[in-house]
Formats: C-alpha cells, sequence, structure tokens
C-alpha cells in the first residue's frame, strides 16, 4: 500500500492564505462596498466565498459548522440589503399590483390583511393582542437560529443537513428579491395601491410605544430592505425550523409548529405580508427539502474538493 504523500510547506501556506483572504473578502467587502463603489457581483462572489474559506482552512468541527452557518448568515444579510443601495433603480423594478390581485382572490374579494385587521380592531384586548404578535414577530430575528442551536447541542449529527437547508432557503429567496422586487401591504396601503383595504403596519405602532425614541433607530439597523416581500422568509424559515425540529423530538416540533402558526398569522395581520407571499414561503421550503436530493451529486462534488483543499491545507 503506498502512502498518500504530505502536501508541501509552499501548498499548504497558498491554500491556507486564500482561505483567510476568502474570509476577510466576505467580512470586509460588504462593509465598505458603498464607499469604494464595488459592483453589486464583487460583493455577492466575495460573501459566497466566505463559508468555503471556513471550510477549508478548519477541520470539520461542531465550532466549524457553526462558523461556516455564521459567515453564510453574514452573507445573506449583506447581500439581501444590496439592492436598496440604489433606491431609485430598485423602485423602478418594484412590482405591487400582483399580490393585491392574487390575496383579493383567496380573501373573496377583500385583502385578508385587512379583513384580520378590522375584525381583531373590535376585540375587547385588541392592543394586548397587537402587543403579542407584534413580540412573536420581533421574535423571528433569533427563532431560526435558536432552533438551529436546539438541534445542535441536542442532536448534532442531524446540524449540517438542518443548517444546510436554512441557508438555502435563505439563500433562494434572496435571489428572489433580486429578480422580482415586491413591496408589501403596509407600503402598498400607505402609497394608494390598495384602494379601500386599507392596511395598518401595526408593528410600527407597537415599536413606537414599546421603545419610544429609540425605536427609530431600530428600525433603521433591522429594515435593510423594504421591498423583499415575495416570498416570506419570515414563514418559510419558521417552517423549515419546525420541519427540523419535528425531525429531531415531538415536544422540539410542537414548539416548533406552534411557533410557525403564530408568527404566519402574525405576519398576514401585522401588514407584513400578503397571504400569498406565505404561500410561496411554503412552496419554497418544499422546493428545497423535495430538490436537495436532485442536488446531491452537486453538493457531493462540492463537498469533495473542500474535504481535499482541506486535507491540504491541514495536512
Amino acid at each position: 500500500m503506498t502512502r498518500r504523500s504530505r502536501p508541501s510547506p509552499a501548498l499548504r501556506l497558498s491554500v491556507r492564505a486564500a482561505a483567510a483572504a476568502a474570509i476577510g473578502a466576505a467580512v470586509v467587502t460588504p462593509l465598505v462596498r458603498r464607499r469604494l463603489r464595488i459592483p453589486a457581483p464583487v460583493t455577492v462572489i466575495a460573501c459566497a466565498a466566505g463559508p468555503l474559506g471556513v471550510a477549508v482552512i478548519q477541520p470539520r468541527s461542531k465550532k466549524r459548522d457553526v462558523a461556516l452557518f455564521a459567515l453564510q448568515m453574514w452573507g445573506f444579510i449583506m447581500v439581501h440589503e444590496l439592492p436598496f443601495d440604489r433606491p431609485e433603480h430598485l423602485r423602478s423594478r418594484l412590482r405591487s399590483r400582483y399580490p393585491i390581485v392574487a390575496d383579493r382572490a383567496l380573501g373573496l374579494g377583500a385583502l385578508p390583511n385587512s379583513r384580520l385587521q378590522r375584525g381583531v380592531a373590535r376585540l375587547p384586548r385588541a392592543g394586548t393582542i397587537n402587543r403579542f404578535l407584534t413580540w412573536a414577530h420581533w421574535l423571528w430575528f433569533i427563532e431560526p437560529y435558536l432552533s438551529l442551536a436546539v438541534i445542535l447541542a441536542r442532536h448534532h449529527e442531524r446540524f449540517p443537513r438542518a443548517a444546510r437547508q436554512m441557508a438555502t432557503i435563505f439563500d433562494l429567496g434572496c435571489a428572489v428579491y433580486f429578480a422580482v422586487p415586491t413591496a408589501p401591504p403596509w407600503w402598498a396601503a400607505e402609497n394608494g395601491l390598495t384602494g379601500t383595504d386599507e392596511v395598518r403596519r401595526i408593528m410600527v405602532e407597537v415599536g413606537e410605544t414599546t421603545w419610544g425614541g429609540a425605536w427609530e433607530r431600530m428600525y433603521d439597523v433591522l429594515g435593510g430592505n423594504p421591498w423583499a416581500a415575495m416570498p416570506s422568509l419570515h414563514f418559510a424559515t419558521s417552517l423549515q425550523a419546525a420541519l427540523a425540529l419535528s425531525e429531531a423530538g415531538k415536544v422540539e416540533g410542537a414548539l416548533g409548529w406552534g411557533y410557525a402558526g403564530t408568527l404566519g398569522f402574525a405576519l398576514v395581520y401585522l401588514g407584513e405580508h400578503y397571504l400569498t407571499d406565505l404561500l410561496a414561503g411554503a412552496l419554497l421550503v418544499v422546493a428545497v427539502r423535495r430538490g436537495e436530493r436532485l442536488a446531491e451529486p452537486l453538493i457531493g462534488g462540492v463537498n469533495a474538493a473542500l474535504q481535499r483543499l482541506e486535507g491540504i491545507a491541514n495536512g
């Protein structure tokens, strides 16, 4: 049996340097893109290369899996804001009417957002409901990652697949945001596009009374691209979290599905998404989970190449 030769020090150093450069570019490029006027495709490529650099420079471990997913999500957050770097250009491509037409058909002549808001407004504890559903919406900013943390802690062997599916949902949704920028119902209502169907943005109403003067700064940080509504990644990722938690255990699954159902109702009621956005998000989850088997040859090839580079970098 022939022994596998160790990579030369020069090759090992070169691979490690390239991987480190990819990680550095993924972190720095989106932060300086506006100042240096870096083209959007260059920023996208830099963000996509970062997780690959982590996979090469660090041997497989729980910590590496977490770092890889964290850098992947950093890239998503940065890239999903890119279209709004040129708001005038994005506005010229904005789609606003097709989800209104679709939702009026689903709502039998009226937008489900408007129907729900009118119905809840008649209840005696409407203010409490508004606060509860707004907090359910705000919880989404940690829920997908909390679900993966539970899987990592209790069923770590399931984490790579769950994280890969979650990342794919984020990435494909982001691609649709680039291709078909779509306005949410609250924006359409503010701009007179929903006619007699009034749609309030209840989250902002609750945010202003809850956080006072700090609300505007908080919203500026979290609201990077207001025209990223179709599909609803809020709903899609909560569904993916529920499915992954269901595979891990009954209790985890029940919590995941309870939250996904609550969030779905909240997103429509609060005026953040059309029902059509939620249905598109659900279809995205189905496509990713069903399509993963078809993508296995590509995934296997990429993994094999990364493992060879990892062997050189750490050999």
